[in-house]
Order: C-alpha cells, then structure tokens, then sequence
C-alpha cells in the first residue's frame, strides 16, 4: 500500500481487506439497497394483478438474481464483470413494460421478452458504437420521460384497497402520507437521510395503513424463518403473437437505456476505486460490467421477473469507506441470495398494503421523468433537439391517452403505437435519424497523434476545404488552427507519451463556420467505443473548460474543451 493516498482510498479493488472488514462494508451496501430490490418488482406484479404466489417466487427470483450478478461484477473473468463493487439492481425503467407484459400475456411472455431484450446489453459489451448515432440523449431521455406516462394508469388501480374493491380512509391516507414523506426528505433530507427517504416513507405510511387494518400481520405469522426458494419457472411463449410484437420494441429501447446506464456506474465507480486519480479508465471493465448486464436478465428473465442494471449507489460508498475491494461486491451479493433464505423477512415487504406502494411508484415516476429532462437538457437543448423532444414526447403521450386517431393508433400493427414509449421513442428516433441524414456529411480521418500526424492533416483539411468550396486562405487558417489544437493538446514540457495515443478528427461545414472536432484518447481503445460511451451518461464524472491559447483565440470564433478522464474533446468553430 502507498503511502501517498490523498484519493482517501484503502483497499483498491486488487486488494485483499480483513475479511470481517469487507464482510461489513458488504453488509451495509445490501442494506442500503435491497429495499429498491424488492420494492420495483412487487409494484410490478401488485399492478399487474398475478397471484400472490407468482408475486412471492418473483421477488425471490429478483434478489438472487442481483445477488449472483453483483458477485459476478466483482470477479471479471475475463470480459465478464467490472472487476470493481457495482451493484446490480431491479430498474425502474422496465416497470411499464414488464406490467404489460404480464397483463397481456402473463409470465411466459414477460419471461420471452426479457430474455430477448437481454442480448441488447451482450451485443453492447460486444461493440460500445453500434447504437451512438441513434441513441441520443434526446432519444434516450425522451423515452425515460414517457416511463411515467404509461405506468400512471396502474397507480389508480393500485389505490383500490379495501372491502369490496372500496377504498377505507386508510387507503388515501397511507398514500399521502407515504408520497409527501419520500418527496420531503428527498427535497430537504442530506446524507444518510435522504439516501433511506423511500425506505422511511414506506415504513410510516405502512404504519397508518395498519393503523386501518389494512397490514397482513397473519401473512408474517405463517411465514417460516428459514427456507429453501421454490423456484418453478414460467416457461416462455413461443407462440409470438401479437402482445410479444407489440411490446418488443418497448424492452429493446428500455434495454438500450439501461445498458448505457450500466456504462456510466462501470466509469464512475472506477473514479473512486484506486489511489491514483490519474489512471485511465479501463473500457475493458465498461465491456464486461454491459456483458453482466446481459447476463443477469437472461436469468431474471428465465425466473420470471423483472430485469436490471447496474447502479451507482456503490459509489458514494466506497467514497464513505474507501474500501473498494473486490470482496466487498463478493459479500454484498451473498447477502442478497441469504436473504432470499428468509421468508419472515419477506413476507414483512409483501404484507404492505397497495396504497403505500403506490406512493413509491409515484415518486419514483417523478423522479424518472426528472432523469430523462435532465439527460436532455445535459445533451443540449438547442432549436433542432427541442423539436425533437417536444414531438416525441406529445406523441407518445397523445398515442396512450387516445388522444389522436385512436382508432387507427389501436389498430395499426396490433396496436404497436398505442403503447406511449413506442409511439414517442419512434418519433424521437426517426426525426434523429431525419437531422443525421440531412446535416452535412462530416468529413473524418483516424491517425496518430503527435507532430508526425501534421502532413496528413494538412492534407485532409485542404481536401476538406476543396469539396466545401472554400478558397486557399481558408483552407491555411483551418490547418493554422489544427494545428494550434493539437500543441494544445500535447503534454505540457514534453511530458507523458503522447505517442500512446490516437486522434479522431472530425471536420464539416455549419452555416458560415467550419466546424473541426478532436477526440484523442488512448492507442489500445477503441476509439469509436470510447467516442460512444461519452455521449452516454457520464455526466458526474466529465469537466468542462474553454481553452485559452495564444494564437487559437485569434484563429477560431469559439473553442469548447471537453475532458473526461484521459480521454480530450476540442470543438473548434472557424468563420468561413
């Protein structure tokens, strides 16, 4: 162990920590975090009306499912697993599909449809790239907006809690009393406090509900206290009918989502893993955290119930403890499958009453949507992108209310549209794809980086500048300008290896301006991969600066500097 450890970090994940130690840092991650476990796939199932046996084998199935991923994550055989603490968990961004899944189809469809869309995280792991013109955060966001759009039907069904499908005064208020209490803490609450709102939320408003008699004290009496899970999976629908076609597309955009959520913990959670804060991000961990990803819904998906992907609640953590070893990951995943062993602890959860989740899928739709806006707003909102949220987001929520054309909507293609994430999710991807058809085509060139690339970019600039039909003084200031950028981007004093990296130049006419973009970034990474993981959501862990310099200040209208890590972006705008 070093001693210059100014990172705060203990134990890095190639470390071995007193086992006791890493056995405890476990046990609290597990803590913090099998609540959100549990509670996605009991409002699932309690909004899509199964059987409460299904429910109880569904939510066992969730918790060892986690548990076994969570551990594979630490391990990292090879491409599988992040070889770093990243909890795996339930996403909320798969509720809506998965409800409609079991209402339209029961259990085998729901299990077809995950294991299905599971192989968008394997394809992913496989080549980061495949999906970054298409998937942008306009995209990605707008799909994440209309989550709470299509699940808020079920709520008011998840309300009806009483004598005769009535609703008793406890109903109402246990809901209230749960919404306000998550979403005050949430808003006012720091730390720990704010970290435990829903968990806090929920026990008080059970405490009112069963204040009305409306908590199953007998389901905790007649549970064992130890007990092997009955697993008995559900099988899958073969059949592909019209409910697998109309819901397909909903898992694949969500699946997408996910996986790119998956890539931005892997990133995250190496920033606070090791003692030099300078160490380049391994894109080979990113891979194997997508590919567990997979990996773990091909199994939800064989048990029945609802998929996941990775979270970033291992982060602050491992920041707290600055234990980030490997054993950690290993302890928090046991925890989880010993917890699917105890079927008192269980049937505490599944006794609360449907109004009091109802409040937890409420704040947590608000909170998706707050997502969504946010990885909007972070991709930028100009003119163009507004027109493309906005559209999107009216159509799908217009194609679930039946706002438009319901009739058409309900009958085209087996009523594909009327789903509001497919409706907006098309429109979204299809108006993307309309601006990235249309915009100018960028010229680009791959090489190396360093004074040696400087022929070759004078050359691709003044074929650049030639097909524009820009005149020769032009075409001498854009290679007067890259060439500026480039000594910007070099190590200062001759320091580092700048032959260990590579360039991506970008280059294409807006307007009256030139547009030239850099990205340099290590030689062993693919740099399509990389340029496709930070458009993703890496927002906490990306910097922004202008970069001032002796002559681009002159040369260009305006300079943007992007870092992430070890990886620089410079957009460069000359007037032309």
């Amino acid at each position: 162990m070093t001693t210059d450890n100014r990172s705060g970090v203990r134990y890095q994940p190639d470390e071995k920590p007193p086992p006791a130690l890493a056995l405890g840092v476990g046990l609290q991650l597990a803590v913090l975090n099998i609540a959100a476990i549990v509670l996605i796939p009991i409002v699932v199932m309690r909004a899509a009306g199964v059987g409460e046996e299904y429910l109880s084998r569904a939510v066992l199935a969730s918790v060892t499912v986690c548990g076994l991923a969570t551990m594979l994550q630490a391990v990292r055989a090879r491409r599988l697993g992040a070889g770093h603490v990243l909890l795996m968990g339930t996403s909320g961004a798969f509720i809506p599909a998965s409800i409609m899944a079991l209402t339209e189809g029961g259990p085998a469809l729901l299990a077809t449809l995950v294991v299905v869309a599971a192989f968008i995280p394997l394809l992913l792991s496989w080549r980061l790239s495949l999906f970054q013109r298409v998937l942008t955060p306009s995209v990605s966001g707008t799909v994440i907006m209309l989550i709470p759009v299509t699940v808020l039907p079920f709520v008011s069904g998840l309300l009806a809690a009483g004598p005769d499908g009535g609703a008793p005064p406890g109903a109402p208020l246990s809901f209230s009393v749960t919404a306000l209490l998550m979403g005050c803490l949430a808003l006012r609450g720091t730390g720990t406090l704010r970290l435990w709102a829903p968990v806090i939320g929920v026990i008080v408003g059970t405490v009112v509900a069963a204040a009305y008699g409306l908590y199953d004290v007998g389901r905790i009496a007649d549970a064992d206290w130890v007990a092997l899970p009955n697993a008995q999976p559900p099988g899958f629908d073969l059949g592909f009918g019209p409910a697998f076609w109309t819901l397909l597309p909903s898992f694949l955009l969500v699946a997408v989502i996910a996986a790119i959520r998956t890539m931005s913990s892997a990133v995250a959670v190496q920033r606070v893993s090791w003692r030099r804060a300078s160490r380049a991000t391994d894109f080979r961990a990113v891979q194997g955290a997508v590919a567990v990803d997979g990996v773990g819904n091909v199994l939800a998906g064989c048990a029945g119930t609802v998929p996941g992907s990775a979270t970033t609640t291992s982060v602050p953590l491992t920041q707290l403890t600055g234990v980030a070893a490997r054993g950690v990951g290993l302890a928090a995943g046991a925890a989880f499958i010993a917890f699917a062993l105890l079927p008192k602890a269980f049937a505490v959860v599944l006794a609360i009453p449907d109004p009091v989740f109802a409040a937890y899928l409420a704040v947590l739709l608000a909170m998706l949507f707050a997502i969504g806006l946010k990885i909007v707003l972070q991709g930028g909102l100009d003119y163009r992108n507004g027109i493309v949220v906005g559209l999107a987001f009216l159509t799908g929520v217009s194609c679930q209310y039946g706002l438009i054309l319901p009739e058409q909507v309900s009958g085209f293609a087996g009523g594909l549209l009327a789903n509001g994430m497919n409706a907006g999710g098309f429109t979204a991807i299809l108006l993307t794809l309309f601006l990235s058809l249309t915009e100018p085509r960028r010229a680009r060139i791959e090489t190396e980086f360093g004074p040696s690339a400087l022929p070759r970019i004078r050359e691709f600039l003044g074929t650049f500048a030639a097909k524009a039909g820009l005149d020769s003084e032009v075409a001498e200031r854009l290679a007067a300008t890259a060439e500026e950028a480039l000594l910007s981007l070099a190590p200062p004093d001759g320091s580092g290896d700048a032959s260990r990296r590579r360039l991506i130049m970008a280059a294409h006419r807006d307007k009256g301006e030139a547009v030239l973009e850099f990205l340099v970034a290590p030689r062993d990474e693919n740099l399509h991969d990389r340029l496709a993981l930070l458009s993703g959501e890496v927002e906490e862990t990306s910097a922004e600066s202008e970069v001032s310099l002796r002559l681009l200040r002159h040369l260009a209208s305006s300079v943007r500097h992007r870092q992430y890590y070890d990886t620089d972006i410079v957009t460069v705008r000359v007037a032309v």
